[in-house]
Formats: C-alpha cells, sequence, structure tokens
C-alpha cells in the first residue's frame, strides 16, 4: 500500500459513504446503494458519474427479465484509493489519542 493520504474526491461524505459500502462487496445494486445511503436516483447518479470518471468504480447495466438493474463495483484503484484514505484517516485519529510530548495535557 502507498503511504497514507487524503483522497479530496472520496473525502467528500457522500462519496466516501458510497465508496465504504462498495468496499464492503463485490458488486452492489444500484437500489441497495440508493436505498442505504438515502439518496435519490439522481443524486445517486451524479456521485456515481464522479467516480466512474475518475476511475474509481465500474457500473455494469442488465435486465433481470424486463426490468433495468444496475450493479457498482470498486475498481482496482478505487479500492487502493479507498485504503490510502481510510489510513490517512486512521493516522489522523490515532494522532488525536497521544499528546504530543510539549502538550500539557493531563
Amino acid at each position: 500500500m502507498t503511504a497514507p493520504k487524503l483522497d479530496e474526491l472520496i473525502h467528500a461524505p457522500t462519496r466516501l459513504g458510497i465508496v465504504a459500502q462498495l468496499a464492503a462487496a463485490d458488486w452492489v445494486v444500484f437500489k441497495y446503494l440508493r436505498d442505504s445511503l438515502e439518496l435519490s436516483d439522481s443524486a445517486l447518479s451524479k456521485q456515481l458519474s464522479t467516480l466512474s470518471a475518475a476511475g474509481y468504480v465500474e457500473l455494469h447495466k442488465a435486465f433481470v427479465g424486463k426490468r433495468p438493474r444496475t450493479t457498482v463495483r470498486l475498481t482496482p484503484a478505487g479500492r487502493a484509493a479507498f485504503e490510502t484514505h481510510v489510513a490517512a484517516l486512521e493516522q489522523i485519529v490515532s494522532r488525536s489519542r497521544t499528546p504530543p510530548e510539549w502538550s500539557h495535557a493531563t
């Protein structure tokens, strides 16, 4: 893994929620993602387009019977970006739990 680094694209709360959900699965159905994040179709589509343009997600459209079904997954680049972003967040949090030597914390 590369050095921990915040990713501005993933850092936005909605996109962070999307990527976190996708990191826990292989493929995720659009409807499930929309409902679990409490987003509208258009809001989720916009965020997925942004993530797709960056190469972080892949979308697959198919039909189940006569109904369209869109599934989404993280690409290897998206998974790597998420992992380095989370590592940076964990680093920030761990520093908050250990006061610096010059601190007067009790």
